[in-house]
């Protein structure tokens, strides 16, 4: 039977995605319990009664727990920190405000789409495949990280509109085409203004992006990531330890091998991989003559290498590129495409690897003596080059 320190050890596994700490660190286990049958039984403190994110650590504490050996189950229950202990947990965390009320709880899958390079396309696949999931029903977010060659806000249609604040002080997120929700630094700087700045600033941006943001309710936020492996990509698995990485190549082997560098890089820092979207996979002409310009089959090789899914092979086509410009997804300005039902297929892919919905956990009424913590007020200060 496994000690509770070997329980302990095991539950640093477990993440905080708002605080993006285990929760071991954070002194969030309040007991474990190890009983003769195998039986394991687990208590977790929440900052609030009612937690949106509590199925979050149901499920990991769950998962690591049950795969220590002699372990025939795992019960975790939950209960609430004292005021003392969240004032303890917030000077531990040099916090001089209340502990976040959780921007990202509402969110199902976070996918970030990575190239390893760019002239990939990562960019329009990130835009075609968010109108994609919202034509499958499903409520979508976009995040630009690509903070130094941003371009979904033209790509939405979006222009130089800029974000609002609601009444808790949390940024509001412009929609564009059927209610999608792009966040981009272009919405708070000049039109096509360079953005000069280093590892600290781009810390700081994105996590405003994540954390003061009202994304509300999403079936799936898209990260578009900027190409290579630096800081914008170490800083976003940092913060969002539960995402999930889609890579996107060209057939040709030079962008399948850059593409396998960034694989690398998540599997480092434990992001798992969904699948591989093959981009540029042959020109169609008007006529319909379809052209290898970057070669073939670069796109399975990859997902064969890695032991994931090809999720689609998207062709390159005129009427892709002139929507682009003109800021409509060619998604919903023309399905017919091929690239267009290209991208609707990697949506359906996609669909079918994550969960639909998370479970859903019944609020408990609030313990007389308990305060719930209102919402951090933030503000739209990005930081300045």
């Amino acid at each position: 039977m496994p000690t509770q320190d070997q329980i302990r050890e095991a539950l640093r596994a477990v993440i905080d995605p708002e605080l993006r700490k285990d929760i071991v660190e954070l002194e969030m286990v309040r007991s474990i319990d190890v009983h003769p049958t195998g039986v394991v039984d687990v208590m977790v403190s929440l900052t609030t009664p009612g937690c949106p994110i509590r199925s979050h650590f149901q499920t990991g504490v769950a998962n690591a727990v049950k795969a220590l050996d002699g372990v025939t189950g795992v019960n975790v229950s939950f209960d609430v920190l004292s005021d003392e202990e969240k004032g303890n947990l917030q000077r531990k965390l040099g916090r001089g405000g209340p502990l976040p009320s959780g921007a990202l709880a509402q969110v199902k899958n976070v996918i970030c789409v990575g190239s390893g390079k760019g002239g990939v396309g990562k960019s329009s696949v990130t835009a075609n495949l968010a109108a994609a999931l919202t034509a499958e029903g499903k409520q979508v977010g976009v995040l630009d990280a690509d903070v130094w060659g941003y371009s979904q806000p033209r790509m939405l249609g979006l222009g130089a509109q800029r974000p609002k604040v609601n009444e808790q002080r949390r940024i509001v997120p412009p929609e564009a085409g059927d209610g999608i929700k792009v966040m981009s630094i272009g919405f708070f700087i000049e039109e096509d203004a360079a953005v000069v700045w280093r590892g600290p600033m781009l810390h700081k941006a994105l996590q405003q992006f994540l954390e003061d943001v009202d994304w509300g309710a999403l079936d799936y936020l898209l990260v578009d990531l900027p190409p290579g492996t630096g800081d914008v990509s170490m800083t976003l698995a940092q913060l969002l330890p539960d995402a999930r990485f889609l890579l996107v190549t060209t057939p040709q082997p030079v962008a399948q091998k850059v593409a396998r560098r960034s694989a690398e890089m998540a599997t480092k820092v434990r992001l798992e991989i969904a699948g591989v979207v093959e981009n540029m996979s042959g020109f169609v002409a008007p006529d319909g003559e379809r052209y290898a310009l970057f070669g073939d089959g670069g796109g399975q090789l990859l997902a064969d290498e890695l032991g994931v899914p090809l999720l689609g092979k998207v062709p390159l086509t005129m009427p892709l590129r002139e929507q682009a410009d003109a800021g409509t997804p060619l998604v919903a300005a023309d399905p017919d495409d091929p690239a267009a039902q290209a991208v609707r297929d990697v949506a359906k892919g996609l669909i079918a690897l994550t969960p639909v919905a998370l479970p859903v956990m019944q609020s408990e009424p609030e313990p007389a003596g308990l305060n719930v913590i209102p919402p951090r007020p933030v503000g739209m200060s990005l930081p300045m080059a």
